[in-house]
């Protein structure tokens, strides 16, 4: 079969006569493509060969935005080690089989968008996710294959068979923390709910807890539990980053933090302007109605007055009363302070900041966009403290920087806050 033939039926091959190609697919139901990148023995290296809408470039493959995609594929940049590039559909709705839709149809096109081949998936029923085609090297060139392999189980089965460990022996797994949490082997820590989520919320999920833990593991700080609060700025000049749920964003990207820190998995919130309000605890399966409830500027939410927060930055109100809330030797607890600026009170921030590192608290200042951000900057050199306890970065769009870039900025400094807290006593 030649390449000019178009249509593909299930486990057809043709060779690919051009290196620049994209695989799309076309199908009525919510789905989301992605690419598995497997070597040989059909495993990927590492998370890196798993492009998907998050991590969405890898070693030349690209996917495109839109719904479910395209994905770009330059085959000269295709690492050596690896043999083939898998394209995989995954409905949106985890209850949603493709049974219950018009076959999926995958198109490969050259980089003018000539048409190669197209293949329509048929025969399947009970998945939720498909590899509809791959690409393959032959000899010094490369074909394409009808594939059309449903997955029953989902992503779990997925990834099982590409390589990741799903390890359902209880004989063989570490007993679970709690009645709530588990911990693989990699450490990576799963809380109750995450069953809740869609597949790819969990995929997304999966992958964000990944790189908290290797960022934890990398500091020497695998296996520490800690209190995880979460600060957020609520004043007028915020007001583009509620309005474009850039805050929302924040707060599903802080979760994997908490999932892999505190006990229970959960955020422990807080709003301020010139007052704050402390809000019910953010769980990983109901993340979106809470943010849909409590993240505003104003008005009655959850029975919170927003107008009694106040409009105008001032920090102490909120800071005291994180401090009040902690004992001297007790647990740690990591504050997450998200601002886009308006710390005008120097002399009583550092006053305050000096007498917080008594107490068992390192406060992540994370300042959002490009402005002055004053005494914030200073807090990594600020004198006359116990332990440094503080670390400041400023993110002019935080939506524009990896999930890679986010966590290892986020917890570079907390670790080293660990281990000189409980060399001064300030832990027990």
């Amino acid at each position: 079969m030649t390449i000019t033939e178009s249509q593909l039926s299930k486990g057809q091959n043709a060779p690919i006569a051009v290196t620049e190609v994209t695989i799309a697919l076309r199908t009525p139901a919510a789905a989301d493509l992605s690419a598995l990148l497997v070597t040989a023995n059909g495993k990927v290296r590492s998370d890196a060969d798993f492009i998907f809408f998050n991590q969405p470039v890898g070693p030349g493959v690209q996917l495109a935005s839109g719904t479910p995609g395209a994905l770009h594929i330059s085959l000269g940049q295709i690492p050596h080690d690896i043999d083939q590039v898998r394209a995989v559909l995954t409905l949106e709705d985890p209850e949603a089989t493709f049974g219950g839709y018009q076959a999926p149809i995958a198109t490969l096109s050259d980089r003018t968008g000539k048409l190669l081949c197209e293949y329509r998936i048929d025969g399947l029923g009970p998945e939720s996710l498909v590899i509809a085609v791959e690409l393959y090297r032959r000899g010094a060139g490369w074909k394409v294959r009808a594939v059309g392999q449903g997955y029953a189980g989902g992503f779990a089965a997925l990834v099982t068979d590409h390589g990741v460990t799903v390890d359902d022996d209880p004989a063989s797994s570490p007993p679970p923390t709690s009645d709530a949490v588990a911990i693989d082997r990699g450490g990576v820590r799963t809380v109750a709910g995450e069953q809740k989520l869609s597949l790819d919320k969990r995929q997304k999920l999966d992958l964000r807890k990944r790189e908290v833990a290797k960022v934890l593991l990398a500091k020497g700080a695998d296996g520490v539990r800690a209190r995880v609060l979460l600060v957020i700025d609520k004043t007028g000049s915020m007001s583009e980053l509620y309005k474009k749920k850039v805050v929302h964003r924040v707060v599903e990207r802080m979760i994997p933090v908490a999932i892999q820190l505190d006990d229970d998995g959960e955020l422990e919130p807080y709003l301020y302007g010139s007052r704050f309000a402390k809000l019910p605890n953010v769980r990983v399966d109901t993340a979106d109605s809470w943010c849909a409830e409590f993240i505003h500027l104003g008005g009655v939410h959850g029975g919170i007055d927003y107008s009694s927060i106040g409009g105008y930055n001032d920090e102490i109100p909120v800071m005291t009363e994180i401090l009040n809330v902690l004992r001297p030797g007790g647990d740690p607890t990591l504050v997450l302070f998200f601002t886009d600026g308006g710390f005008h009170k120097r002399g009583p921030i550092t006053t305050l900041m000096r007498a917080a590192a008594e107490y068992p608290a390192f406060w992540q200042f994370i300042g959002l966009g490009r402005n002055d951000f004053g005494v914030l900057r200073k807090l990594d050199t600020l004198t006359g403290r116990k332990v440094d306890n503080a670390g400041f970065f400023a993110i002019a769009d935080i939506d524009r920087m990896s999930d890679e870039d986010l966590y290892s900025k986020l917890l570079s400094e907390f670790p080293d806050w660990l281990r000189a807290a409980r060399a001064a006593h300030v832990l027990r």
